[in-house]
């Protein structure tokens, strides 16, 4: 309940300042929206792409969603799936004669690895959804950090390869290759 009412105090607020006849439109065009990179991620963390969506990168919301969709998809298919040679394991192993067994032609140890494929694929589903929805915060928040990054004309980085001439003992020229790598700040 305290979870979902912070999510409601860091909604974006804006900022409503009175026009005075001075501004002109270029001066107001100049305003730019930095967003908070801490509200961001604690956007996603309350509902998993709406941190994107403050940033304003909505174009990443369905792609949140398509992966958690076909994670949700294979959690289920593995669940059905361990859960049905669970059963079948279950009905060979409790030494009860009543018991129906709907494997009867396969042993115990295919039956066995089956259930034990399942639960091993199912354990890595959830590490993946997991790690998607860290991901998503992660990158709601990278992403408000490098809102207000310059990447301008100084910020640049070049590579030039060159010849750097060795003096050795023997009588001709060694030479050695070299990679120049020069950042500008």
């Amino acid at each position: 309940m305290a979870f979902a009412f912070s999510g409601l105090i860091a909604l974006p607020q804006a900022q409503v300042k009175g026009q005075t006849t001075n501004n002109s439109i270029e001066e107001m065009e100049e305003v730019a929206f930095y967003p908070i990179p801490s509200r961001a991620a604690m956007l996603s963390a309350t509902l998993p792409g709406l941190g994107q969506i403050y940033n304003g990168r909505y174009w990443k919301v369905p792609i949140i969603y398509a992966g958690f969709g076909t994670l949700i998809y294979f959690i289920d298919f593995n669940n059905s799936n361990y859960n049905k040679w669970r059963r079948a394991w279950i009905a060979r192993v409790d030494g009860n004669p009543h018991t129906v067994d709907d494997f009867p032609f396969h042993s115990t140890e295919v039956i066995e690895r089956a259930m034990n494929y399942y639960r091993r694929n199912l354990e890595l589903n959830y590490m993946l959804a997991a790690a998607l929805y860290l991901l998503n915060i992660l990158d709601a928040s990278v992403d408000a950090h490098l809102m207000n990054f310059d990447v301008g004309e100084r910020l640049s980085m070049g590579i030039q390869p060159g010849l750097i001439p060795a003096t050795g003992q023997h009588d001709r020229a060694l030479h050695s290759t070299q990679v120049r790598l020069t950042i500008k700040f």
